[in-house]
C-alpha cells in the first residue's frame, strides 16, 4: 500500500518499518519453514516470486504490510532493518461489502523473539493505523485450529468468534472499533507514528 510508503511507526519493543525489496531474502528464509508456511497458511515461493510479490503489495490499495523490527536490535545496531527483523504485520482490505473493515494478521518469524510482546504490541500498534490513517471500523482476523498462541493472543486483545471452518481449519474473529478501543490504543500506543520524508 503506497500510503504507508514513508511510514515508521516506534512502539516500546518492536518498530514497523514498510516491507521493502532488501528485507525481502530473510522473509523468504523465514518461509521456508514449514511450521510458518502452516500457521500462515502460506505456499512456498521462489524468491523471484517473493521479490514480485513485494512489488505488487506495495501498490496494492487493499494490503498494508509492514516489517516488524526488534527495537532494542534495532537501536544497537545503528537501525540495522535485516538484522532487526523478527516478523510481519498486515492489514488485508478484502471485505468489498464493508471498506472500513480489514483483517489483521501477525506472524513473528524468529524463534527467539516469541513471548517477548513484540506480537501483541504490533497488532495494537497496526490497529491504531488502521483506525487513525486508513479510518477503519472493524477488524477481523482468520487463525488455524493449531495456532492456539495466535488464537489466545486475538482474544485478550477482545477479539470474538465469529465462526469456525472445519473445511479450512480455521477460527474466524471480529473486533469493532468502539470510543473505548480508540481511547485504549491512544493509551498504549500514544505518539508512536512517524511519518518519514
Amino acid at each position: 500500500m503506497l500510503i504507508n510508503k514513508n511510514t515508521i511507526i516506534h512502539g516500546e519493543k518492536v518498530v514497523l518499518v514498510p516491507y521493502e525489496a532488501e528485507h525481502v531474502p530473510k522473509y523468504h528464509s523465514w518461509m521456508q519453514s514449514e511450521e510458518l508456511l502452516q500457521l500462515t497458511g502460506s505456499e512456498r515461493l521462489e524468491l523471484e516470486e517473493e521479490y514480485a510479490n513485494q512489488i505488487s503489495w506495495r501498490v496494492d490499495e487493499k494490503k498494508c504490510t509492514f516489517i516488524v523490527l526488534d527495537k532494542n536490535v534495532y537501536l544497537t545496531s545503528k537501525h540495522d532493518e535485516i538484522a532487526s527483523m523478527v516478523g510481519d504485520v498486515n492489514l488485508f482490505l478484502n471485505d468489498d461489502d464493508n471498506v472500513h473493515s480489514a483483517e489483521v494478521e501477525i506472524m513473528i518469524a524468529e524463534t527467539d523473539a516469541r513471548g517477548k510482546g513484540f506480537g501483541k504490541e504490533a497488532v495494537l500498534m497496526m490497529m491504531k493505523f488502521g483506525i487513525d490513517i486508513l479510518k477503519l471500523q472493524e477488524f477481523t482476523a482468520k487463525i488455524g485450529f493449531s495456532n492456539t498462541k495466535s488464537l489466545g493472543l486475538f482474544r485478550k486483545l477482545g477479539f470474538e468468534e465469529v465462526s469456525k471452518s472445519d473445511v479450512f481449519q480455521e477460527t474466524s474473529l471480529k473486533l469493532l472499533v468502539t470510543e473505548f478501543l480508540r481511547n485504549d490504543l491512544q493509551k498504549q500506543t500514544y505518539e508512536l507514528i512517524k511519518t518519514t520524508n
